[in-house]
């Protein structure tokens, strides 16, 4: 049974408009994987919490020598691995707040991060562990940024999910949405066509 793990990223849940392109593309994988399981993994509902020194602590420390908190904070990590790792694909809605990623989502792919877990380092530099599965991104914004140097998302998402082995990442815009009603709807009647070619 084919398994697609749903990033949800808006902080607007089910009304930001990455949020119902995404429900665009679900209902497409379902349409074609009819015995299919779709995972949410909504970032609004269940916030990450921050990394900081605790969580890095955590991970360094070895398994016998930790903390109840510190068990708590490995397994939470643990979760998100293998939620992911379970999946045979991944579709991640991302709104663009302030040039770049939510900050949620900016926690979760810290808790994903795990060296000797989901990538190492070697002689010639990092190497992902995960084994690779299509990863594609719904991209919203307020205006047009892609192709462009305020563009901060697209390479940060690109590289940090190549960091643990995701490399096959593909992004379908729907760019100046807030740049009136023509422009928007135009922008989201294109995505949709794409997300529907995708399916």
């Amino acid at each position: 049974m084919a398994t697609l793990l749903y990033i949800k990223g808006s902080i607007f849940g089910d009304h930001g408009q990455s949020s119902q392109l995404a429900e665009k593309f679900i209902a497409g994988w379902k349409a074609a994987n009819q015995n299919g399981e779709v995972v949410i993994r909504d970032l609004a509902t269940d916030v990450p919490p921050y990394l900081d020194a605790n969580s890095v602590g955590a991970f360094m420390t070895p398994a016998e020598q930790r903390t109840t908190e510190q068990q708590s904070i490995v397994a939470y990590s643990d979760a998100l691995i293998a939620e992911i790792k379970a999946a045979d694909e991944v579709v991640v809605g991302v709104p663009m707040y302030n040039f770049t990623i939510p900050a949620q989502m900016k926690s979760y792919l810290d808790f994903l991060c795990r060296a000797g877990i989901t990538f190492k380092y070697t002689e010639t530099g990092p190497v992902g562990l995960l084994d690779n599965k299509p990863v594609h991104i719904l991209a919203t914004r307020g205006g047009l940024y892609k192709g462009t140097p305020a563009d901060t998302q697209t390479p940060f998402l690109t590289t940090i999910f190549s960091f643990i082995g995701l490399s096959d990442v593909r992004f379908v815009y729907a760019e100046g949405l807030n740049l009136g009603d023509d422009s928007k709807n135009a922008a989201l009647e294109a995505a949709g066509q794409e997300i529907a070619a995708l399916a």
